[in-house]
């Protein structure tokens, strides 16, 4: 039971790489991805381990097609990800419909706040001063705005999901133990 168990992990988070791979390599609004939900999800309901391969792997195979950039701002984008897993860690213990829709508000802020800062210290785009900084968070705010609606869209989905499905296996298994003991 348990080796089946870490089979379905495997195979459930292996359609989640590739899901978050599909989903960055198709046109698709900018920003407007899965990944910040599914480190979420992976920080939910997977092992530690897996929880921080999911986005870690979705990220690195769909920059092998996409291109690397810099170093420094790739860093952040994937600590940023990285965050968001911990975030799941939490949720995991306080899963309330509530705390899963401000978890999945707080990743687009942790993603913004971070990968931002990053842009803004290590790129020449933006003067090193207090003006510089708020010009790069007041240019980074209609990405903020995608973000945020990509990680609603698909925190909604994937939890959604998941709870809509352990409810027909309960109810279906409830039935086929009612109909056993007749």
């Amino acid at each position: 039971m348990k080796n089946s168990k870490k089979i379905a992990e495997f195979i459930i988070a292996l359609s989640f790489i590739l899901l978050g791979v599909v989903f960055r390599i198709i046109p698709h609004i900018p920003n407007f991805t899965p990944i910040a939900a599914m480190a979420l999800f992976g920080g939910v309901y997977f092992s530690k381990k897996t929880a921080f391969v999911l986005p870690v792997s979705a990220m690195f195979i769909s920059d092998i097609f996409l291109g690397f950039y810099d170093l420094k701002i790739m860093a952040a984008v994937y600590l940023s990800f990285i965050f968001c897993v911990v975030l799941g860690f939490w949720l995991k213990k306080n899963k309330k419909w509530h705390t899963i829709l401000g978890s999945s508000l707080l990743t687009a802020f942790i993603f913004f706040f971070i990968t931002n800062f990053a842009v803004f210290a290590f790129t020449p785009w933006y003067a090193k001063t207090f003006s510089g900084f708020l010009q790069c968070y007041l240019m980074a705010l209609p990405f903020f705005k995608n973000s945020l609606m990509g990680d609603i869209f698909y925190t909604a989905v994937f939890f959604g999901a998941y709870e809509l499905s352990r409810v027909l296996i309960d109810k279906k298994f409830k039935v086929r133990q009612k109909t056993s003991l007749c």
